[in-house]
């Protein structure tokens, strides 16, 4: 059983944001303090195989590679991470069955 889950959606634009940027290693997601509910998303790329701590967890693909750290780990299991184009933007959406508290934006939660 895998920690979270990553849509198709989800996939294909990792694939696509790593096509663009060819040069990182991953996409990554981390969970940091702060925001208006207390934690943040902080969506970023990993430049290198070697910036991936051992603890890590990598979910890798044909042609994409996504990576969260050892410590947001514990934030995210159980998570559903999505994308949703819709008329006025495009996002990431991420699910959290962890969160007791969320902000309007999407970004932010409270566990």
């Amino acid at each position: 059983m895998r920690p979270f889950e990553i849509t198709e959606e989800a996939k294909n634009q990792i694939e696509k944001l790593l096509e663009k940027n060819s040069d990182k290693y991953a996409v990554s997601l981390a969970v940091l303090g702060g925001g208006c509910a207390g934690f943040k998303y902080d969506w970023g790329f990993a430049d290198t195989k070697e910036s991936v701590g051992s603890g890590d967890h990598i979910e890798d693909w044909h042609t994409g590679r996504f990576v969260v750290d050892e410590t947001s780990m514990m934030y995210v299991i159980g998570t559903k991470i999505d994308f949703v184009e819709e008329t006025f933007g495009s996002q990431f959406e991420i699910s959290n069955p962890n969160s007791t508290a969320s902000c309007g934006c999407g970004e932010s939660f409270g566990v």
